[in-house]
């Protein structure tokens, strides 16, 4: 299995980066999703989507919220993609954790997305989720630096 790990420097608070991380407000804007909802506790839920029609949506995902614990940490497992095109075409063990911790300028993001196979069928994908979550940082940046 492929790891993808980040460590983004956000200059706000760890509080207000983790509310950005959990506010389906705020994640529609740095995630760039149609839609979002979020249960925020342990054993809540987390989904999205993409697309022009709320009935029939190009992208979905789903997860688990296993751990919450404001405003240090938090787990999404049990991760599942679904896309109007069918599906990846091959299976995999999506996990996602944010650590959040403090920073003399701010606040300090440990993102793990864990789980992706390293077979050559999940070798675009495994390149377009770290293509999305670079571009998910700069949102968020956008979003907590200004």
């Amino acid at each position: 299995m492929r790891t993808l790990e980040y460590h983004e420097l956000f200059l706000c608070s760890p509080a207000r980066l983790f509310e950005a991380l959990h506010t389906p407000s705020l994640i529609r804007v740095w995630w760039e999703a149609s839609s979002v909802i979020v249960i925020p506790q342990p054993n809540g839920a987390f989904a999205a989507t993409w697309g022009d029609h709320e009935d029939d949506p190009d992208y979905v995902v789903t997860a688990v919220l296993s751990a919450y614990d404001p405003p240090n940490r938090s787990v999404m497992s049990d991760a599942r993609y679904f896309a109007k095109t069918g599906p990846l075409g091959f299976e995999g063990d999506y996990v996602i954790e944010y650590r959040v911790l403090l920073h003399e300028q701010g606040a300090m993001l440990h993102l793990l997305h864990t789980g992706i196979p390293s077979v050559p069928e999940a070798d675009e994908y495994y390149a377009g989720c770290d293509t999305g979550w670079k571009r998910c940082f700069a949102n968020l940046h956008k979003l907590l630096d200004a």
